[in-house]
Order: C-alpha cells, then structure tokens, then sequence
C-alpha cells in the first residue's frame, strides 16, 4: 500500500517524510521523480508475543510512503506528476500549524485550512477535466454503438460530475461494487483516502492530543474517509537523533506519552482500512496486513497463496490470551483456541494457526 506524502512548500513535508524512513535517495515513481521509503508499523503485541516465544524473527507490517514534489497549481496540471500521483493509495496532506519567521510561507500567512481546502480544490478540477473528458468520448461511442453499459458509465460520471462541481471531493460518496469497478481504472485524486497532518511548533507540543482532537471535532468532522492527527517535526526530527531512553525522557519532557511519527503511521494504517492478524510460533513472530473485514482463507492468502487454495480450518485466538497463559498449551488447556472456517472474519490482533491440504 502506497502513501504520498503531499503538501504546499516549506511545511515541513521533506523533513517529516526523511524521519519516517531514513530516505534521502529520489527514486522513480511512474513518470516521476519522488522519494520512496517503507517503515514499519509500531506493534506493542509482537514485542510481547516474541517474549512468550524467543524467535529469531520479529517482522513488524509496513507502510511505503513516497514523498512528492510540493503541490501547486502547475504540478496539477503536469500529466506526469498526476499519473504518478493516481497510483497511489492515500494521501497524507501535511498541513503547517507553526509559525516561523525564518521559514515564510508562501501565501504569507499561516492556515491549514486555508491551505487544505486549496489542495483539495486543486484535486476536485483536476478530477473533474478527467470526467468532462471522458464524458464527450462517451457520447460520441453512444450515437455509435447502443451499448447499456456506456449508457450506466455515462450516468455515472453525471452523477460525479455534480458533486465535484458543488466543489465536494469524490470520497464522500459510496458506491455499489458495480460502480465501483466502472471507475476504478480513473483512479480519482478527491476519492483517495486523506490523512490530515498538522505539524505543529514546539510552543504547541504540549497540547498536541487537544490540537489534534479541536480538528478532529471541529472542520474536519464528518468528512468520509478522512482522519487526521498532529505531530512537531522539530521534535521529531531531535528524537531521531536520541537513543531509545533519552527519547522517552525527552518527550516526557514535553508532556507527550508516545513520538507523534508512531501515530501516524497507525493513522495511515486506519485510514487506507487495513489491521494486522498476527502468526506466532518459535521461528517467527510476524503481523500481516489485510484489509479490515477479510475473511480467514483470505488472511491465509496474504501469508501464502497455497494456504489459501488448500484452506480447511484456522486456528485463532486473541493474542492477549496467549500471552496471559503462556502460549498455545495455555490457551488450549482453557479452551481459548477456536476453530474457524474460511468465512470467519478476521478481527485485529487474532493470532492464526492456518491448516490446510
């Protein structure tokens, strides 16, 4: 799953993106040149299932970020960074809340709501030429050919026309997995899953969860598949620079209980709708990511295609209990480890013993 880490200059995408992955290396993305990095997803549940069992192996989920070139007007007209933007699978906006005067912003004044709803218009006109475009084709096929599926397409795209026209982005909107698969190919920037990052200054770090929480309540409220969450990059980046315990006494300092970065990388695993089950045994300790609500011979696909074709039964439980009695025996003994069938739903943080042909 691929995150683009989007945003307006000097708002401190670059340097949040660095401290992430570690990556200072331009990659190519598509027809574009941007930065590519994978970091892992902080799981407090591995770090005690590998207690219980010593593997040699811990493997942590991950998340690719990609660090674009700053959004304006002119790059969102350029088909080669739009093409490498549509290939992504959200969009983490990092929105400046600090203020500096030695780093000036470039409409002169700082606002992140200002700046969010600049972006997402630019996202909405842009969606809106792929439609309008596709739309005229459309009805040149139709006095062709009468064909009903250009007929539900073209209906369709009306439909998506006037709520972008209303100025709303497409991920508002719900669709039928008929519909769904008619646009899927356009892969529309304003349907993208977006996280909101406010990146705040260090005057503000000690009340970085009230921010967060006044935007999470307050403009960004009911808005569909998006999230939002606050860090500092200034503090940030001193932390990457600490050892484990300096760390924790550093933000302790600030009155912060965990580092903003492993709240975001939780927020861009929620918002693109994934969880982690987890496999535990002497060899390895591992989380996989699925998407939320997959059934139980899907996750054994996600550890190997062949578990998923020779599926018979999964063994589950939750990984507190295996950790509360010690292991499998444990759970066993109490009968706390179920047998499930392939259409068992998956629920975050099960641990699973896949059985098949």
């Amino acid at each position: 799953m691929k995150t683009a880490i989007v945003g307006l200059p000097m708002v401190g995408k670059t340097s949040l993106f660095t401290i992430l992955t570690g990556v200072h290396e331009a990659a190519r993305v598509g027809n574009l040149e941007a930065r590519v990095g994978v970091t892992k997803v902080p799981d407090a549940r591995l770090d005690a299932l590998a207690k219980i069992f010593d593997p040699p192996k811990i493997t942590y989920a991950t998340v690719e970020y990609l660090d674009f070139p700053a959004i304006s007007k002119e790059s969102l007209r350029d088909p080669s960074y739009l093409a490498s933007l549509r290939v992504v699978d959200a969009m983490a906006h990092v929105l400046r809340v600090f203020d500096s005067d030695t780093v000036p912003h470039e409409k002169g004044s700082v606002d992140p709501m200002r700046d969010f709803e600049d972006v997402e218009m630019e996202l909405i006109l842009s969606d809106l030429v792929v439609i309008e475009k596709r739309m005229e084709r459309l009805d040149k096929e139709r006095k062709k050919i009468k064909n009903p599926e250009f007929d539900k397409e073209f209906a369709l795209l009306e439909k998506l026309k006037v709520e972008l026209e209303a100025n709303r982005a497409l991920r508002g909107l719900e669709f039928s997995d008929e519909d769904e698969k008619r646009i899927r190919g356009f892969q529309f920037l304003s349907q993208k899953p977006m996280l909101c990052v406010l990146n705040l200054g260090e005057k503000d770090a000690s009340r970085l969860r009230e921010i967060e929480e006044e935007y999470r309540n307050g403009p960004f409220a009911g808005r569909a598949h998006t999230a939002v969450t606050a860090i500092c990059g200034k503090i940030e980046a001193e932390l990457a620079e600490l050892s484990a315990e300096e760390a924790r006494e550093y933000l302790i300092s600030y009155g912060l209980k965990d580092p903003g970065l492993e709240r975001l990388i939780s927020a861009t695993y929620a918002v693109l709708g994934l969880m982690s089950f987890l496999t535990a045994g002497e060899t390895e300790v591992r989380a996989w990511t699925i998407p939320l609500n997959s059934p139980a011979v899907k996750a054994a696909g996600a550890i190997h295609s062949d578990f998923e074709k020779k599926f018979i039964r999964a063994e589950v439980v939750n990984w507190k209990a295996l950790i509360d009695y010690s292991g499998y025996p444990g759970v066993r003994e109490k009968g706390l480890l179920r047998l499930e069938g392939k259409e068992y739903v998956v629920k975050d943080g099960d641990v699973l013993v896949i059985r098949h042909g």
